[in-house]
Formats: structure tokens, C-alpha cells, sequence
């Protein structure tokens, strides 16, 4: 097991290592929607590609997840893998909406070995949901 200290230190190089191996501009928080943010998730046992949906007003939560179910057939094209999740819990306990696709493999951040493929799956999936978004952001935003 490792200490929070030496955890904290190998997620910080996960991050790094991901950042150096593989530069670009991310559109992640830039959508220009409150509380609709695009991430990556790495965790003990773990990862993902995730579209959040966290606005602080309940109803505008609903009303773009609702957006994007009425899009899912569409994303699902590009996709397939997406899974809709109207209550995700986070480990703090928060419920949020999630859309995301996990990453299928053997996965760690606590084992270097297991970054590499996580990676390249970030790289592969990332890209068609921002450009998922880029082709109907005047859709999403039209709530």
C-alpha cells in the first residue's frame, strides 16, 4: 500500500507523464456552459473519459442531460462504449449526471505499467466526444 504522500506524488507524475507524452489543448472546462465540463478520471482501479454535468441549479442539470439523451442514439454512433448515468455518484458523496466510457483494460495509477495503454486511451476517446460537441454545441446549448 502506499502512503497519501507517495500517492499523491505518482498521481502527480500519472499527470505529468500524460501531459509531456501526449501535448494538446484540451477542451475539458472550456464549453463555455456552467457546470458542463469535459474530463479525465484515473483512479486506483480505474479510468474514464467523462462529460459532467454539475451546474449548482438542479433544473439546468436536468435540462442538458436531457439534451444529451435526446442525442445519445447520435454520440452512440460515434461512441459506442458511452454510458448515461442520470446519478453518479462521486466519491465525495455528491450526485452528479455523468456520460462516460471507462476504460476497459487493467488500470492502476498506483502501477506505472498500466499507464501507458490508459493513455492512448485518453488520446483515442477524448477526441470524439469534443468533436461530438463541437458538431452539436449549438444543440446542447440551445436549452
Amino acid at each position: 500500500m502506499f502512503s497519501k504522500e507517495e500517492a499523491a506524488v505518482l498521481r502527480k507524475e500519472f499527470w505529468t507523464s500524460f501531459g509531456k507524452s501526449f501535448p494538446r489543448k484540451w477542451l475539458l472546462y472550456n464549453t463555455e456552459v456552467k457546470g458542463f465540463s469535459f474530463k479525465f478520471v484515473a483512479g486506483r482501479k480505474n479510468a474514464a473519459v467523462c462529460l459532467d454535468i454539475e451546474n449548482p441549479d438542479e433544473l439546468v442539470n436536468l435540462l442538458y442531460f436531457d439534451q444529451m439523451l435526446s442525442l445519445k442514439v447520435l454520440l452512440e454512433t460515434e461512441i459506442p462504449e458511452v454510458i448515461f448515468d442520470a446519478v453518479y455518484e462521486l466519491e465525495s458523496g455528491k450526485k452528479i449526471h455523468r456520460i462516460y466510457v471507462p476504460f476497459d483494460g487493467k488500470f492502476s495509477i498506483h502501477n506505472k505499467n498500466t499507464w501507458r495503454d490508459c493513455f492512448e486511451f485518453f488520446m483515442e476517446t477524448m477526441p470524439k466526444f469534443e468533436d461530438f460537441y463541437h458538431e452539436y454545441e449549438d444543440v446542447i446549448k440551445n436549452i
